[in-house]
C-alpha cells in the first residue's frame, strides 16, 4: 500500500514539475513578445493592440537580426493592376490608429501561445493526415515574386479544422524547405473565433524548429502602422452577391534581398534575407486552397465551398495572378508553365483559365464542399 502511495506521489510531483516548467517557459515567451507599448488600443473584439516602437518590435529579438538595420521601404515595388469592380477587404485599425514610428501588434496571451503550438504542428507539410490542397503552381525555375487578387470568404469550419487560400514562394525540400505564405484563413484553433483572418507564415526548415504565423515569433519586420497582421476582415464575399477581395504580393528587394509583403498599394513589412538558409530566390511559387481536419473526420469546405465553374460570382478565385523572374517584372503565367493539382478531387477542384481579359487577367478558381476526403 505504501509503495502505491509513493509511486502516486512521484507521478503527481513529476506532472506538477512539468507544468511548472511549461508555465515558466510561457511567461518567458510573453515577456519577449509583448514589448512596452507607446500606446494601447482596446478593441471591441476583446483583445488589445499595442503600438510598439518600430525599432523595438519582436522581430529584432531573432538571433540573426541583432545588428539588423531597419529597411523602411523597398527599393523597388511593382504594383499589380486591379479592376475596381469588387470591394477591397479591410483588416486594419479603423476607429483608432497607431502613431507614426510605431507598428500595431496584437498583445499575445498565454492562450495564444498554446493555441499556435497546437495549430502549427506541421500544418503546411503535405504529408500530414487530414490536410488537403488544390493548387496551381509554376514549374520549377528561378522566381523573385508572386502576386494576385483573391476573393475572401467566411466559411463554417468545426473544431480542429481550418480552411485557407494562400499564395507562396519556397525553395528547398523536406527538412530544408524555406517558405513564405500570405493569404486568408478561417482557423478557430489559432484565433479562438470563427472569423476570416489575414495572415503571413514562414519557416526555414519545414516547421521543424523555425517559423510561425503572423508575429507569434521573431522574424517578420513590420513597417506599416495601419495594418494588423492576423487581423480579421470586416466583410467577406457572398456567392452570387458582393465580392470582397484582397490584392497581395510577396517580392524580393533586388538590393537587400529581403522578401517584402504588400497589401493593395501598401507594404506591410518584410522577412529579412538573413533568417533564411535557402531563399536567395524561390524555386517554386503557387496559389493554393488548403484545408485541415482531424484524422478520420470529414473535411471542411475550401474557398466559397463551391466547385470552379468559370463564374467568378460562385467559386473562390485568384485573378490577375503574377510572378517575377529575373526581369523583376510582374507577368502572368502561360498555361504551359503551370501545374494543376488536387490531392482530393472528389472534394476539391482547381482550374487555371489563363488570360481572361483586362478584368480578370490570368486567373484561376479553386474550392469545393469538402466531406469524406480521406487522409
Amino acid at each position: 500500500m505504501m509503495s502505491i502511495i509513493f509511486i502516486f506521489m512521484c507521478l503527481v510531483a513529476s506532472i506538477t514539475g512539468h507544468r511548472s516548467d511549461s508555465m515558466q517557459s510561457t511567461v518567458k515567451e510573453l515577456k519577449v513578445m509583448n514589448k512596452t507599448p507607446i500606446k494601447s488600443i482596446n478593441t471591441k473584439f476583446g483583445y488589445i493592440v499595442d503600438c510598439i516602437d518600430i525599432n523595438k518590435q519582436p522581430a529584432f529579438d531573432h538571433a540573426l537580426l541583432k545588428n539588423h538595420k531597419l529597411q523602411n521601404k523597398p527599393s523597388f515595388f511593382k504594383k499589380n493592376r486591379r479592376n475596381n469592380s469588387s470591394t477591397i477587404a479591410t483588416f486594419g485599425l479603423h476607429m483608432d490608429q497607431c502613431p507614426t514610428g510605431t507598428v500595431p501588434i496584437k498583445r499575445t496571451t498565454s492562450d495564444d501561445i498554446f493555441q499556435e503550438k497546437l495549430y502549427l504542428n506541421n500544418i503546411l507539410t503535405k504529408e500530414i493526415p487530414g490536410k488537403h490542397v488544390a493548387e496551381v503552381t509554376l514549374v520549377p525555375a528561378t522566381y523573385y515574386g508572386v502576386g494576385g487578387i483573391s476573393s475572401v470568404y467566411s466559411i463554417k469550419v468545426e473544431k480542429g479544422q481550418s480552411s485557407a487560400a494562400v499564395m507562396w514562394v519556397k525553395s528547398g525540400s523536406s527538412d530544408n524547405k524555406n517558405y513564405i505564405g500570405i493569404g486568408w484563413h478561417v482557423a478557430p484553433e489559432l484565433y479562438n473565433d470563427d472569423r476570416t483572418h489575414f495572415y503571413v507564415v514562414w519557416t526555414t526548415d519545414n516547421f521543424k524548429k523555425t517559423g510561425c504565423y503572423n508575429l507569434q515569433c521573431s522574424g517578420f519586420v513590420q513597417t506599416s502602422k495601419n495594418l494588423l497582421l492576423g487581423g480579421h476582415f470586416d466583410k467577406t464575399s457572398i456567392p452570387n452577391g458582393e465580392m470582397i477581395e484582397i490584392e497581395i504580393s510577396i517580392f524580393q528587394d533586388p538590393k537587400t534581398k529581403n522578401w517584402w509583403v504588400s497589401y493593395l498599394h501598401e507594404t506591410l513589412g518584410y522577412f529579412p534575407s538573413s533568417i533564411f538558409s535557402n531563399l536567395n530566390s524561390a524555386s517554386e511559387v503557387g496559389w493554393t486552397g488548403q484545408t485541415r481536419t482531424p484524422v478520420n473526420a470529414h473535411s471542411p469546405p475550401m474557398g466559397s465551398g463551391l466547385y470552379p465553374d468559370r463564374n467568378f460570382d460562385h467559386a473562390s478565385y485568384f485573378r490577375h495572378i503574377t510572378y517575377q523572374d529575373g526581369s523583376r517584372k510582374n507577368q502572368g503565367p502561360n498555361k504551359e508553365s503551370t501545374r494543376i493539382f488536387s490531392d482530393a478531387p472528389n472534394c476539391y477542384h482547381v482550374e487555371y483559365y489563363g488570360y481572361q481579359g483586362s478584368e480578370f487577367g490570368h486567373c484561376l478558381q479553386l474550392g469545393g464542399p469538402g466531406g469524406n476526403c480521406g487522409n
